[in-house]
């Protein structure tokens, strides 16, 4: 009796972990759907997304890896003499 009170136990935490994992899923799932409407909003008043897309990326990153990653790009650049 006592092996089938822990699962019960069990199961009702296993539930709970599942039941908020599927919510924090719909929270994702709406996030991204405000996200799109933020972007067609955006590109309705004549912003460039794609842009702004790199923009954000680039504003998550570390500064001195963007800096180290300019300086190569600005090197191979110059040597395939697109400078």
């Amino acid at each position: 009796m006592q092996d089938d009170q822990a699962y019960g136990v069990a199961a009702d935490e296993l539930r709970q972990f599942i039941e908020q994992f599927e919510q924090l899923e719909a929270e994702k799932k709406d996030i991204a759907e405000r996200q799109k409407e933020v972007m067609a909003e955006a590109k309705a008043r004549g912003y460039d997304t794609k842009v702004m897309k790199q923009i954000i990326a680039l504003r998550r990153r570390d500064k001195d890896d963007i800096a180290e990653e300019e300086a190569i790009l600005d090197m191979y650049k110059a040597a395939l003499g697109m400078v």
